[in-house]
């Protein structure tokens, strides 16, 4: 069942198994007015176990660009297009929000990015990979993230 992210009544729905519950539902929320503000798009999540198809796109693309498993749990998905852009988006359970933002016509705007839920740790497959630039937002505390660029075809 998919639902609709409220970015003015943030809502954990989905998220209460996570030990970050609240910031990671302020993240996932960032996303939603993100998405509104910039397209007029409404960001809409379902469940990981109801979207194996974009589990294993985002999966394939960590795993042949990076070499990247995550050990969390997925929670949520999202996969949509706006205007040239294809998204696809997985939230897990330990506070970890990974993008794919996939240019159609553009080869160079192409990239994986990682968004971390304040409170987390940095996950252990990330470590010493990856640097983390710290964001503040007014929905999800501080944001830390980093983001690689996609080489491949997908």
């Amino acid at each position: 069942m998919s639902y609709i992210v409220d970015f003015k009544n943030v809502s954990t729905v989905g998220l209460e198994s996570s030990p970050v519950a609240d910031t990671l539902a302020g993240l996932r929320a960032h996303e939603a007015r993100y998405f509104m503000n910039k397209y007029k798009h409404e960001f809409t999540v379902v469940p990981a176990s109801e979207s194996q198809e974009t589990l294993d796109y985002v999966n394939r693309i960590l795993k042949e660009e990076r070499a990247l498993e995550f050990a969390a749990k997925p929670l949520e998905t999202s996969r949509f297009q706006v205007e040239n852009i294809k998204f696809a988006y997985v939230i897990y359970e330990d506070g970890l929000e990974v993008n794919v933002m996939y240019t159609i016509d553009n080869p160079k705007k192409r990239a994986v990015g990682f968004k971390l839920s304040e409170g987390m740790e940095v996950p252990k497959e990330l470590v010493e990979k990856f640097k983390f630039a710290r964001q503040k937002s007014k929905l999800a505390g501080t944001i830390r993230g980093s983001f690689f660029v996609i080489k491949g075809e997908y």
